[in-house]
């Protein structure tokens, strides 16, 4: 991961937390780590719905749908991490999985897609 990479990576977080504040939900915690698992943003759904983010930044265009990016052995990391989150704060109503997808180009926003519910 070139810090490039993380810059880019970071900005795309910083996109997403904003667009969802926005929305109007609330950021409960940002890179959330647990084992080997870590969750970009969680955030209270402005139903109440507790929300685990996948953020995916690219600066191409070579944009397949968010829902591409994140295979199965990442979701079930995801997985695992949101329980451990949900266990700390004893969490036991709704949860959703969404992934969304932030395409820069020259360090602009171009593009964002929310895909709510996106895996499971």
């Amino acid at each position: 991961m070139s810090m490039e990479n993380l810059d880019l990576g970071r900005k795309g977080e910083d996109i997403a937390a904003h667009y969802l504040e926005e929305k109007g939900y609330r950021i409960a915690r940002r890179n959330f780590r647990a084992g080997m698992g870590e969750v970009d943003i969680i955030a209270w759904s402005p139903e109440g719905c507790l929300v685990f983010v996948e953020v995916k930044t690219r600066s191409l265009d070579g944009f397949g749908g968010p829902e591409e990016a994140v295979n199965r052995k990442k979701q079930d990391q995801i997985a695992r991490t949101a329980g451990a989150f949900m266990e700390a704060i004893g969490h036991e109503g709704e949860i959703r999985f969404d992934i969304i997808s932030v395409l820069l180009v020259n360090g602009q926003l171009k593009a964002i897609r929310h895909a709510e519910d996106a895996f499971f």
